[in-house]
């Protein structure tokens, strides 16, 4: 039984004709309200009563993640601050903070999205629920909080890092979830191996896991390790953080909280409008943000969606796991190639271990590729000759998969650093104006 059953469960005419009402909504309130949208607005002569269908929504300007930065840190408000209630923001490592402010309706609807997400998950009142997402500006921690609250389980808030912290918690409070990146669980897994505790004797029976691009390979890496359950949550800071999107029992694709988000596929080189089922970068239009609305988010990601019956029995719209991200793509020898393709395909070669690296440099004209993965300890410790064999099976294996040739250097256990929160997986050593 879904969470709400009014939205989740709502035949698609009457879901697509809410969505049209909110829509409409959310475009007159932009028009009025922000100035970046009303200018482009006007410049392409477009005004909300233009909106007449969902359809209509390729007429509107897309937003990029630069759009937020030059308006940095309220330009794109729709409210006064005195309405606003709450600020979230994301690390801004590649620039200036993504800012997100919260309405104390914002902040209702996000509660709202993600207990349908942990509840999809299996999460009921009476579990333990462990939140390693790191609290403060980074939407993951308080995210789930709000969540978790809302369902009325017990939470334990221990935030992210101190990893032998996590574990000792894990055991002495009985934690039936865990919710962290999918990177931290293995980092959480692998050290508890390390101290002798056994996870599978653990009450733990289900992780919620996102933040960060993870494979299927990676979901069943981590099941292996931990004996649990690896359920998904997805979203943005600039879509107002987890919760856009989640698995069910069936996991066979994320359903979408379409209440409050309106979905489009483009082609990322056209921006071509391309029908369900195809490839392409995810567009997200917020229908229901009062604080800081979004029109066709361009979020960067590359997946699919569907529109199909689900045997879970919710009707949303789902869009298939991120195939990867187009700014984390690179382009080795003509092939396009993304880090999830590589890290699905080491996963594969039992000699490694779920730890890697990927790193770009410049030889001559050409970029190279060097994938820095740990081999497990027994292989690094037989001897450089075997880490050789290794090395050679896994770049033949990339090569016989992919057709790309890259150089697979075999590094020591813990040589790469453990993520506490979204791990770091490609290195551009390229110097700035040859990439």
């Amino acid at each position: 039984m879904p969470w709400n059953d009014k939205f989740e469960c709502m035949p698609v005419k009457d879901l697509q004709k809410f969505q049209l009402k909110k829509f409409k909504e959310t475009v007159a309130l932009v028009s009025k309200k922000v100035p970046f949208y009303k200018k482009k607005l006007k410049e392409m002569g477009i005004k909300a009563e233009d909106i007449k269908t969902l359809e209509d929504v390729v007429k509107l300007p897309f937003t990029v993640k630069n759009d937020l930065r030059d308006n940095y840190p309220f330009g794109l408000c729709a409210v006064p601050m005195k309405e606003v209630c709450r600020v979230h923001a994301s690390s801004g490592t590649t620039g200036k903070p993504i800012t997100g402010p919260y309405t104390a309706e914002d902040l209702g609807h996000w509660s709202e999205c993600m207990a349908r997400n942990l509840w999809a998950a299996g999460i009921r009142p009476d579990d333990i629920v462990q939140n390693a997402y790191g609290h403060g500006l980074f939407t993951g921690g308080l995210g789930f909080h709000q969540g978790l609250s809302l369902i009325g389980c017990a939470v334990v808030p221990t935030s992210s890092g101190l990893t032998e912290r996590q574990i000792t918690l894990l055991k002495d409070f009985g934690a039936n979830a865990l919710c962290c990146t999918p990177s931290y669980a293995l980092t959480i897994a692998e050290r508890a191996a390390e101290l002798k505790v056994d996870f599978r004797a653990l009450p733990l029976r289900v992780g919620v896991f996102g933040a960060e691009p993870w494979s299927i390979s990676m979901r069943r890496e981590i099941e292996d390790r931990t004996g649990i359950k690896a359920m998904e949550a997805y979203g943005l800071t600039e879509l107002g953080g987890p919760g856009v999107s989640f698995d069910c029992e069936a996991q066979d694709g994320l359903h979408i909280n379409e209440d409050h988000f309106l979905a489009e596929i483009v082609d990322p080189a056209t921006l071509e409008p391309l029908p369900l089922g195809e490839k392409g970068e995810l567009i997200f239009t917020s229908l229901q943000r009062r604080a800081m609305p979004m029109l066709r988010y361009r979020t960067k990601d590359i997946t699919r969606l569907r529109r199909e019956k689900c045997s879970c029995g919710r009707t949303l719209l789902k869009m298939d796991k991120v195939f990867g991200r187009t700014d984390d793509m690179l382009i080795i020898s003509g092939v396009n190639v993304f880090p999830s393709q590589i890290e699905s395909l080491l996963l594969e070669v039992e000699e490694v271990e779920p730890q890697y690296r990927l790193v770009v440099r410049k030889k001559g004209y050409l970029d190279q590729l060097i994938v820095q993965v740990e081999g497990k300890n027994e292989v690094y410790q037989a001897g450089a000759q075997k880490r050789l064999e290794v090395a050679a099976k896994v770049a033949g294996h990339i090569k016989g998969m992919m057709g790309i040739g890259v150089e697979v250097e075999l590094v020591e256990p813990k040589f790469i650093a453990r993520s506490e929160g979204k791990a770091l997986r490609v290195v551009d050593e390229r110097p700035k104006q040859l990439r």
